[in-house]
Parts: structure tokens; sequence; C-alpha cells
């Protein structure tokens, strides 16, 4: 999937005015990853930018986490939403993620996040992603994301 700015990603439709650094449509200084449901993935292409890089020509590693922290939450909120026959996400938070750097991450093209559900509960979600560039699995993380209750401070962040 390509980065078409006539299809609506799942942040710009049911989060747009989300100011989250790593996927909010509303952040112009933030990544605006936009994720998009595929079968039983969500996938994202993404390009990075000279200020996203560790060194020359090579993605940071904290860059890396929140694109795959991001996507993964959006896997879970898009996920939990269906399973609940329900018309909009619930609000999803990380409640723990881990990412394994296989690899340097190239900035010269597109980086490609694909990620799935392996566990879920009516309320939480466990998923596994990874990230490529240049046809290789530079990233790959799994983390548990769970819908907020009110009262959450971020309930109502979507």
């Amino acid at each position: 999937m390509t980065d078409d700015s006539s299809t609506r990603s799942l942040q710009e439709t049911y989060a747009p005015a989300s100011a989250c650094f790593g996927c909010g449509p509303a952040n112009a200084k933030g990544l605006r990853i936009r994720s998009f449901a595929s079968g039983d993935e969500v996938v994202a292409d993404w390009q990075p930018s000279v200020e996203h890089e560790a060194f020359p020509g090579m993605l940071n590693g904290g860059i890396v986490g929140a694109l795959l922290d991001c996507h993964m939450n959006w896997a879970a909120a898009y996920h939990l939403m269906r399973a609940a026959n329900a018309d909009a996400p619930s609000c999803t938070v990380t409640a723990e993620y881990s990412v394994q750097l296989r690899r340097p991450t190239p900035t010269s093209g597109l980086v490609h996040l694909s990620a799935h559900v392996v566990e879920s509960t009516e309320d939480r979600a466990v998923v596994e992603a990874r990230l490529e560039a240049g046809g290789k699995v530079c990233a790959t993380a799994r983390g548990s994301f769970v819908a907020v209750k009110p009262g959450h401070p971020a309930y109502h962040r979507w």
C-alpha cells in the first residue's frame, strides 16, 4: 500500500484530530504514519527524512520504536473494533512493547510496516509487527494494547 492521499487511513478515518507524535494526523511535526487494513494485517508505508536519522543514511532506533508502537496500536484498535462489531474503535494505549533491531534501517526509500493480532480478549490485544526497508526485515516487535475506559487520561484522545 502506498501513501496515497486520496485514500483515508485508519488514523484519518477514526482519529483525525489526534496529535500523537507517531500517528496523529493533526500533528504537523509528527511522523504521521498512515495505517491501512489489508486482510488480517494492518500495513503502512512511510518515507523517512534526514531529521529521522541516527547517522547519515540510517533511521534512528527511537523512530523505529515509535513507528512500530503506533502501527501496532492501530492494528489492535482496528481488530478490537471489528471483534466487537463496533462502528469506531475504542481508544487503545500501549501496555508494553518490545522491539528487536535486526539491522540498520536505510532512510533512502520507503519503510514498510505490517502488523497482525496474535491474541485478544474483549479489551486487549497482543500484536506482532515487522518493519522492512529495501526488501529486508530491519526490526520486529511485539506489544500488548488495552482499550481504555472512562477516567483514563487517554479516553477521549481520539
